[in-house]
């Protein structure tokens, strides 16, 4: 059975949520993601430059995981940086003193199609099954009800990714344009992703295939999750 997950200690909100090269619209940068323990370890070292130790102790967590924190962080912003995308702080709904940028909210559900659902794949077509995972799943199909068209989205570079699989595929998502999410469950970091750009989750999706999945959708018989599921 794993421990317990310990509440971290965040102190500092950040001003803004979103980061991004000047003189480019949002919607046509890839996004990357900090999450809000990430955003604290930073401001604590090197906003504050507290130790390890120290900061460790201001957010209630053991110096190993303060750095693992602080590593992961810094490696998401040097990659924003280099790569020249758009750096997102991501929204944790249990810190309420964090609230994203109302009018970037508006603007991504503008730009999402209310027709258009993905669905985790085994494979590229309607009648392959549904893939469990989200992170590491094979692919995802897009279906616009309006049309019934699809396109598949291959994730296969997710599946290579050490860390952040799932912060990754939540970008194809995205950028694919959905507005809902059908798949069989999804972590904490990839769900915190997914509902900060505007997507919809419904979950335990597994055991049919992809029409199913579809058809389940239509008839309103998709259960959506407001938390993470694995």
């Amino acid at each position: 059975m794993p421990r317990p997950r310990k509440c971290r200690r965040i102190e500092g909100c950040p001003k803004a949520s979103f980061f991004k090269p000047q003189g480019i619209p949002l919607r046509e940068l890839t996004e990357v993601y900090l999450s809000m323990d990430g955003f604290e370890a930073l401001r604590l070292s090197d906003y504050e430059g507290l130790g390890m130790e120290e900061g460790a102790e201001r957010m209630h967590v053991s110096r190993h995981t303060f750095g693992r924190i602080l590593g992961d962080a810094r490696r998401v912003v040097a990659k924003a940086l280099v790569e020249g995308l758009a750096l997102h702080i991501a929204h944790d709904a249990q810190m309420p003193c964090f609230q994203l940028n109302p009018d970037r909210v508006a603007a991504r559900k503008k730009e999402l199609s209310m027709t258009k659902i993905a669905i985790t794949s085994e494979g590229p077509n309607m009648t392959d099954r549904v893939d469990p995972r989200f992170g590491r799943a094979a692919g995802f199909v897009v279906v616009d009800l309006e049309t019934m068209e699809s396109t598949y989205i291959d994730n296969g570079g997710s599946q290579t990714l050490s860390h952040g699989a799932g912060i990754q595929a939540a970008e194809n998502i995205i950028n694919a344009g959905a507005s809902v999410l059908l798949t069989g469950s999804v972590g904490p970091k990839a769900f915190a992703a997914l509902k900060g750009g505007g997507v919809k989750i419904g979950h335990n999706m597994s055991g049919g295939t992809v029409a199913d999945a579809v058809e389940a959708f239509k008839a309103g018989k998709v259960e959506f999750t407001d938390s993470p599921n694995r």
